[in-house]
């Protein structure tokens, strides 16, 4: 997030989109709403189903799977014809300004509409409604990454908030709603193929001699490894020969299972460490027990990008370890000794090799977590990005072009799916699936479809039906939701036995290599 959770409520408007954030971040949507209802927030919801955050919205906004690109030029194209974009910021802060403004040209609200089904004066009275706002903020969650246009997606909403003068500021900026917890903080310890702790380029000389030095070595690769979606069609080819999974299920979270199963079952060696036995676990050749959140010291960083100390509430059982202890003992016994005391002396390791982390450490975050970039003991964090400037000094316009997603519907095919999550289980189920009450008020995945659809294709609440796209087939239960929209259905992806991600596309965005989870070809007929 380039901005705090806290300052979502200082916003004087608030864009959600690709977020069904009551269900996936019930406490941050409660700023939403307490700024909604007691501040005086207006609220911009983009998303195609009835989630409940739209009860809050003062406009909403439902557009067509896959077009977002189309309806953020779209705002961007009424911004400016009609004088509302933030001159003085554009340009005094940013670049490329001219080429971002003769692409959105010809998205006029009626082009709009045609792509995206949003009518044209919505979208001119929500454009009106953002750029009108002294602070505009801008939540977005996987609703938005999840597309081969991805990528696309994301600069198009930065594209936004720039044109409006909405960085640096309080209650503004572009907030993506982690999907996990530490995933942020994972990310920027180096958990991605191409750089180390703090986002320092492998292709980087210079940051590859400061880790060689840091780590007691000579040399380390000059080249990116290889994104996780790549990983397993290489092992299905047989040029990927083995795979360590840490915390991951992919048999339930990747997309196209079928194929994922084939990919891991063509590994010549599998190891999972987890902290239970999980679908995929169950396939590996070794499984290492891990300790959990509460049974470990060390950090976490939020989606705010703020450090907080976790610390051991309970012994782990049995003979789980610290993850950090398994993988050390991993690479000693590989030929690299690697040994450390303490959690805590791994973060001041940390600290010394990752810039935006040097000022951190276990005694400053004692009691309340720092937000990086904190260069300094002295500094005190930065709550607020790009105050000052940009990271790379002025803001980059991109010119983006709307792409169609990856698959499309036909008569074979007539319905469009989108998956994601519901609030009362988690992920792949790993862990919310143990809890009796969890499963007593969400036992089982279902089909939400819309009224005309149902009487469409026949179907009743209830009915047992399998669901097929080109990659796979599920059986799960129909039910007739308000929240849908004619033509598209909804299956929540965390379970194991109708897993809706052996639908799912495995496009992947060409960017960030991130699959196209949100968009697919259905069909769905009466189970026997």
């Amino acid at each position: 997030m380039t901005n705090t959770i806290a300052d979502i409520e200082e916003a004087d408007v608030i864009l959600i989109t690709g977020s069904n954030t009551t269900e996936n971040h019930p406490v941050i949507s409660s700023g939403v709403k307490r700024a909604v209802t007691q501040k005086g927030t207006q609220l911009i919801v983009v998303d195609p189903r009835r989630i409940r955050i739209t009860r809050y919205a003062d406009k909403w906004l439902r557009q067509n799977l896959g077009t977002d690109v189309a309806w953020i030029n779209g705002l961007m194209h009424v911004i400016i014809k009609e004088g509302l974009h933030d001159k003085q910021f554009i340009e005094e802060r940013t670049e490329g300004y001219d080429e971002l403004e003769k692409m959105v040209d010809k998205f006029t609200p009626d082009f709009v509409e045609q792509i995206t089904g949003i009518p044209a004066q919505e979208l001119i009275d929500a454009a009106r409604l953002y750029a009108g706002a002294e602070r505009g903020c801008i939540l977005y969650c996987m609703g938005i990454t999840q597309h081969t246009t991805g990528t696309d997606n994301v600069k198009s909403l930065a594209n936004l908030a720039m044109l409006c003068g909405n960085m640096g500021i309080a209650g503004g900026g572009v907030n993506p709603l982690r999907g996990q917890n530490n995933v942020q903080g994972a990310c920027d310890m180096g958990g991605l193929p191409d750089v180390y702790s703090g986002y320092q380029k492998i292709i980087d000389e210079a940051a590859r001699h400061r880790m060689a030095e840091a780590w007691g070595v000579e040399t380390l690769p000059d080249q990116p490894g290889m994104k996780v979606t790549h990983m397993m069609p290489a092992a299905h080819d047989g040029t990927f020969k083995a795979l360590y999974i840490i915390g991951e299920n992919p048999l339930v979270s990747d997309p196209d299972v079928n194929h994922a199963e084939k990919c891991l079952d063509n590994l010549e060696f599998m190891v999972v460490q987890d902290i239970f036995l999980t679908e995929t676990a169950q396939r590996a050749d070794v499984v290492l027990p891990s300790a959990c959140y509460a049974e470990k010291d060390g950090t976490f960083t939020n989606s705010e990008r703020r450090v907080q100390r976790v610390r051991k509430a309970v012994e782990p059982p049995g003979e789980a370890w610290d993850d950090w202890k398994i993988l050390c003992e991993i690479a000693t016994r590989m030929g690299y000794a690697m040994a450390y005391d303490s959690s805590q002396q791994i973060m001041e390791e940390i600290s010394k090799v990752t810039p935006s982390y040097a000022g951190i450490n276990y005694e400053r975050i004692a009691h309340e977590g720092l937000h990086w970039p904190c260069p300094t003991t002295e500094h005190p964090g930065t709550p607020i990005l790009h105050g000052a400037q940009f990271t790379r000094g002025k803001g980059l316009f991109h010119a983006i072009d709307f792409i169609e997603p990856a698959e499309k519907t036909d008569a074979e095919y007539p319905l469009y799916l989108t998956t994601g999550r519901l609030l009362y289980q988690y992920h792949t189920g790993t862990m919310s699936m143990r809890t009796g009450g969890l499963n007593q008020i969400a036992p089982e995945a279902f089909v939400e479809i819309s009224a005309p659809d149902a009487r469409k294709f026949e179907l009743e609440e209830g009915t047992l039906v399998n669901i097929a796209s080109r990659r796979g087939t599920i059986q799960a239960r129909i039910k007739i939701s308000r929240k849908a929209v004619d033509g598209t259905v909804f299956i929540p992806f965390h379970f194991a036995s109708a897993a809706a991600n052996r639908l799912t596309n495995a496009a992947l965005d060409p960017i960030s290599g991130i699959p196209e989870y949100k968009v697919c070809a259905v069909k769905v007929s009466k189970a026997a």
